[in-house]
């Protein structure tokens, strides 16, 4: 009967890992309903020749078809990971980084079994393995996407005295690929050059939207869409597009700095529990297994790892603020 709980209580956590990480891969279903409106109204049928699976994986597109077997027909069901890839500028095949967290699931598990380490954490040691190259993806996607937010206001200016002196807004994306920095200019870039090979640069830059989720380059594609089938300035729509995005952002920092202590606090909070348990492995390692060894220990085992997800979310859920 002790063994099964034990296995449960493992099953369970392991689930709650996987379960964890398989909703960051998702595509995030949580947009607000601004980014929604915009989407709907930047977005419209696609005619010519070329379908939208072809268009959209032209260039830039990363498909699933260079994957084959039991892994690609998985990946094909988890579409956010090629994304997060892309997002991330990751040079890699989701095959690729999925084999690799399979590898590092593989070494904290054999790394438990030939250590001191009591056996049943071998299923919890390989899934903080595997979370690892997770984490390493999820924090560089990050780090993309905050620096391409910031450059976005100075590349709205940029397009913007383009269009005064005369050039075209194509022009203006040449521009901004050639002068900007990454990764700006490579996103900018695809745009030019899908447009050079044919597609209209309307696609094109709602392609670019769809591709880099930033909500201030969706305000940007829906304002140019708009401004070519109805008219108007667009030199000036950029501006002050810029100059709200500007006053957004600094809105955003004055929001960290209130919320770093809560930040702070959280991490504390979180990592608490598993430095203390390790401490006390290594001082009383008798005094610790009983929380394997007793039934009464083991429930409060399970019910202390899902207290601990749970507290997680919750102190995710409150310094979190949207602008």
């Amino acid at each position: 009967m002790s063994g099964i709980v034990i296995i449960v209580a493992v099953g369970v956590f392991v689930a709650s890992i996987l379960a964890f990480a398989v909703n960051i891969f998702l595509p995030d279903g949580r947009s607000s309903a601004t980014e929604d409106r915009l989407s709907q109204m930047a977005s419209r049928r696609r005619g010519g020749g070329m379908g939208e699976e072809s268009q959209a994986t032209l260039l830039t597109g990363r498909s699933f078809d260079e994957t084959t077997g039991f892994m690609g027909k998985m990946l094909e069901r988890m579409p956010g990971l090629g994304d997060y890839l892309d997002q991330a500028d990751v040079k890699m095949p989701p095959a690729q980084f999925a084999f690799i967290i399979l590898a590092c699931f593989g070494a904290g598990f054999a790394l438990c079994m030939i250590s001191p380490v009591p056996v049943i954490l071998a299923p919890i040691l390989g899934a903080t393995f595997a979370l690892l190259p997770v984490g390493w993806l999820i924090l560089k996607r990050k780090k993309r996407l905050n620096k391409f937010g910031k450059q976005m206001p100075e590349a709205l200016e940029l397009i913007g005295r383009s269009l005064r002196a005369g050039h075209s807004l194509n022009a203006g994306f040449g521009l901004v690929a050639s002068e900007m920095e990454e990764p700006l200019s490579k996103e900018f870039g695809r745009a030019f050059e899908e447009q050079n090979l044919g597609i209209p640069l309307d696609e094109a830059i709602e392609e670019m939207a769809n591709r880099v989720p930033n909500m201030d380059l969706r305000f940007f594609a829906t304002a140019v869409i708009l401004q070519r089938q109805t008219g108007g300035d667009l030199a000036e729509i950029l501006d002050k597009i810029g100059h709200l995005i500007r006053e957004r952002l600094q809105i955003l920092g004055q929001i960290q700095a209130l919320t770093g202590e809560g930040r702070m606090s959280g991490a504390v909070l979180l990592a608490l529990p598993p430095v203390l348990f390790l401490v006390m492995l290594k001082l009383n390692y008798e005094y610790v297994m009983q929380l394997f060894t007793d039934e009464i220990g083991r429930y409060m085992l399970c019910l202390a790892l899902v207290t601990q997800l749970i507290g997680a979310l919750v102190i995710k859920k409150i310094i979190t603020i949207k602008v």
